[in-house]
C-alpha cells in the first residue's frame, strides 16, 4: 500500500465486508462524511489533489473499489455478480457502516460514479447528497451506442469478451494500456504525473487485477443492465450534482443534465474545462464546486 500521496492527517484502513473481500481506504478531514469513489484504471490516489481542499470541510473516506488498487480482487463468477455495481455499492455501504456513518454523501468518477448511481438505487435512505462525474447511466450508453460511442468507448466492448481473451491480450503489456487510456482521455496527459502512473501500474499489471477489471465491465454489460432496467422508473429524491469534462464524449454526445433529470428530481451541474479525469485535471474547480454543493446539506 502506498500512502505518500496523502499527508499524515490521513489514516490507512482495511475493512472486510460480508463476502470476505477486504477494502483498502484512506480517511481524513473533519466535518460531515463524504465518500469519494475512483474510476478505471485508477485507485483512491486519483483524489489526492482534491482531498486536501475538501478535508477542512468534510470527513473523507477514499477507498479502492474491489478489484482495484490494494483492495481484494476476488475471482469472477459466471453471472459477474461479484463485480456488479450492486455488490460494489454494498461494499461501500458496509464500509461506511463500519466507520460509524449511517448517513453520508458520496461523489464518484467514471466506474465509481456508476457505483454511486447504484448506491442511490439500493441505499437511497442513507445518502444525503451525491455527485456523478463524467458519466450518463450505463443503460443510456448502451441504448445510444453508435459508431461515435463504440469508437470512443471501444474498451467497453473489448473488456467484456469471454474465455479470457482480454486478460491474455492485456497481459502482454498492461502498462502500455494504462498509459494509453490516461493519455487518450486527458486534455493534457501531464495532468497525471509519472509518480501517479507508477503507482497505478504497481497493481494494474497484476493478473488478478486484469481479470477483476474485465469482470467490472462484464458486469456492466450484463447483470448491471438487468438491475438498472428493473428500477429505471423510480426517480431518485437525493440531490444530485452532475459534472463532466467539456472536451470529452459525455458532454459532446449527450445532454447530461437532461438525462439525469429523467432519473432524479433535484439535479444541477455543468461542464468543467478539462477532459475525462476531472479530479486530476481540474482539482481546484472540482473541489470548489463540491464544497458549495455538499456544504449545502
Amino acid at each position: 500500500m502506498t500512502t505518500e500521496f496523502y499527508d499524515q492527517s490521513f489514516t490507512r484502513r482495511r475493512i472486510t465486508v460480508d463476502d470476505g473481500t477486504t477494502i483498502n481506504l484512506v480517511s481524513g478531514g473533519k466535518g460531515p462524511p463524504l465518500l469519494l469513489l475512483h474510476g478505471y484504471p485508477e485507485s483512491h490516489v486519483m483524489w489526492h489533489r482534491v482531498a486536501p481542499l475538501l478535508a477542512p470541510h468534510f470527513e473523507l473516506v477514499i477507498p479502492d473499489l474491489r478489484g482495484y488498487g490494494d483492495s481484494d480482487k476476488p475471482a469472477g463468477d459466471e453471472a459477474h455478480a461479484r463485480y456488479s455495481k450492486r455488490r460494489m455499492a454494498l461494499d461501500m455501504a458496509q464500509v461506511m457502516t463500519a466507520l460509524g456513518h449511517e448517513r453520508f454523501s458520496v461523489a464518484g468518477h467514471d466506474r465509481g460514479a456508476r457505483v454511486t448511481h447504484r448506491l442511490l438505487r439500493d441505499h437511497e435512505a442513507r445518502v444525503v447528497r451525491a455527485s456523478v462525474m463524467d458519466i450518463v447511466p450505463t443503460l443510456d450508453i448502451y441504448e445510444a451506442t453508435d459508431r461515435t460511442i463504440a469508437t470512443s468507448y471501444f474498451h467497453w466492448f473489448f473488456l467484456i469478451q469471454d474465455d479470457g481473451l482480454p486478460e491474455r491480450l492485456i497481459a502482454g503489456d498492461p502498462g502500455y494500456l494504462l498509459d494509453w487510456a490516461l493519455n487518450r482521455l486527458c486534455v493534457d496527459p501531464a495532468a497525471i504525473g509519472a509518480d501517479e502512473r507508477e503507482e497505478y501500474k504497481r497493481w494494474f499489471v497484476l493478473p488478478e487485477t486484469i481479470h477483476a477489471t474485465c469482470e467490472d465491465y462484464r458486469a456492466g454489460a450484463t447483470i448491471d443492465l438487468d438491475h438498472d432496467r428493473a428500477d429505471r422508473d423510480h426517480r431518485l429524491s437525493v440531490p444530485l450534482l452532475v459534472l463532466w469534462g467539456a472536451h470529452r464524449l459525455v458532454g459532446k454526445r449527450f445532454d447530461p443534465l437532461a438525462i439525469w433529470r429523467q432519473y432524479a428530481t433535484a439535479v444541477e451541474g455543468e461542464a468543467i474545462d478539462c477532459g475525462h479525469f476531472l479530479p486530476e485535471e481540474a482539482p481546484e474547480a472540482v473541489a470548489a464546486r463540491m464544497i458549495t454543493f455538499f456544504g449545502a446539506a
